[in-house]
């Protein structure tokens, strides 16, 4: 459970699937804020929103450069992340492999050391299925082998191990997303 006491920070909170989870916590009386790059999601649902709901404020940043994120938390109070910022379609993941490989798992890693840095422990993260790769059966389940069959998937799972370990080290309280 996530406090009221603090503000909420969504990464990707301009994306399709970001923006529903602002729109939900903010129904939902929490305060949020929203960082994103707009290299692939939307102002004008952040914006749409902010004109209903006063409790939500944006940034506009990159993961890949930690001062941007770094700055959001010495601002703001926040006390849980729900991490949708991402590169997310496995064509280009495929002919771009670097650009998911830098995105993802340096993005998230940035964001963990700046959670860590300004002692924030809780995460939901938007990870996906292909961390999968080819279905050994179905229905797929948590049990399910992991072998991501293109950067796109590799990256993610690669993100998933950083917030396990950090978990593991730094008593990180998290839950992953496997849509």
């Amino acid at each position: 459970m996530i406090s009221k006491k603090g503000k909420i920070l969504v990464t990707g909170g301009a994306g399709y699937i970001g923006s529903h989870a602002v729109k939900a916590l903010l129904e939902k009386n929490y305060e949020v804020v929203v960082f994103d790059s707009l290299k692939r999601g939307w102002k004008e649902p952040v914006d749409l929103l902010k004109k209903k709901y006063s409790s939500l404020d944006f940034y506009k940043g990159d993961l890949k450069i930690f001062s941007q994120i770094n700055k959001v938390f010495e601002k703001e109070k926040i006390t849980g992340v729900l991490h949708f910022a991402a590169l997310c379609l496995v064509n280009e993941s495929m002919e771009k492999p670097a650009d998911y490989f830098e995105n993802n798992v340096f993005g998230t890693l940035n964001l963990l050391k700046a959670m860590r840095r300004h002692q924030v422990l809780r995460l939901i993260f938007s990870s996906t299925c292909a961390v999968y790769g080819e279905n050994q059966y179905l229905p797929v389940d948590e049990k399910h082998p992991v072998n991501p069959g293109n950067p796109y998937g590799e990256s993610k799972r690669m993100a998933e191990l950083e917030i396990k370990w950090f978990g593991q080290l730094f008593d990180l309280k998290y839950i992953i997303f496997r849509y």
